[in-house]
């Protein structure tokens, strides 16, 4: 019936996979005990697949796409699975950070120069994104993430940020005001740095971290980002995001200037 994975714990490919069977199952209006007599299989195993604790084999994967007449959407989940576990080839440091932060119960984020693809408006993104597929990707990343149940979300904004036109003024003001809204949701906190020199902070990152305390992390270069899972660079970075959330404004203040930056425009 399956395939159990002794790396399934710190697996966020099997996680993933185990979310979109969860989402579709709750969407079909099913508990995972009804599933599993659709399927001739146990609650347990169930709750086993969509935890992430087990890779199920390309039959059953079919079998759960008819029950939950997904269209094939499980199947193509399936094999993007399969795809991505047999491309990992730095087990100990690589992990699809998309895959990640999807399936994290703590999201922090460093951003230095626009704001980040979590909470880009899509006027905003397809500014910045040229290519569809590109801009679709974002607005999938962002209901992937942002999803019941949302996981704690911190980010540290540089203050240049809110300033930086992106595309035309009308732009920027849906912007700054869909900042002020995902900033009043419960679990996320936004905070702006203004312009002061913070030793530790290089350049911008994001932290993911899954139930189990596992952590990956993206961190931006020239040339696009690196993901990473080397406990040492995981050290180093939530050092350095302790020390962006002591100098930045606090939550209260940071609406306020956002609320001030607004009006400008």
């Amino acid at each position: 019936m399956a395939e159990t994975d002794a790396n399934a714990k710190a697996n966020p490919e099997l996680r993933s996979f185990g979310a979109e069977v969860r989402r579709l199952r709750e969407a079909a209006g099913l508990h995972q005990e009804d599933l599993g007599r659709l399927v001739n299989v146990s609650r347990a195993y169930i709750s086993h697949v969509e935890r992430g604790k087990t890779r199920c084999r390309s039959d059953f994967a079919q079998r759960l796409d008819v029950a939950l007449r997904a269209n094939g959407e499980l199947i193509q989940a399936w094999n993007d699975l399969l795809e991505s576990i047999r491309s990992i080839k730095y087990a100990k440091y690589f992990v699809s950070f998309p895959k990640a932060e999807s399936t994290a119960t703590l999201v922090r984020v460093y951003e230095t120069h626009i704001v980040n693809g979590l909470f880009q408006t899509e006027a905003y993104a397809r500014r910045i994104l040229k290519d569809e597929d590109e801009f679709i990707t974002r607005m999938n990343r962002q209901k992937a993430v942002l999803a019941h149940p949302t996981p704690k979300i911190f980010v540290v904004l540089e203050e240049s940020v809110l300033h930086r036109q992106v595309g035309t003024p009308d732009i920027m003001r849906e912007q700054l005001e869909h900042l002020l809204e995902l900033s009043q949701r419960d679990g996320i906190r936004l905070q702006v740095l203004p312009t002061v020199y913070v030793e530790e902070a290089r350049a911008a990152f994001n932290i993911a971290t899954q139930a189990d305390r596992s952590e990956a992390a993206y961190i931006v270069n020239a040339t696009g980002g690196i993901t990473t899972a080397d406990p040492n660079d995981l050290a180093n970075l939530n050092h350095s995001f302790a020390s962006l959330q002591a100098e930045a404004l606090n939550v209260r203040d940071t609406r306020a200037l956002i609320r001030e930056v607004r009006g400008e425009r």
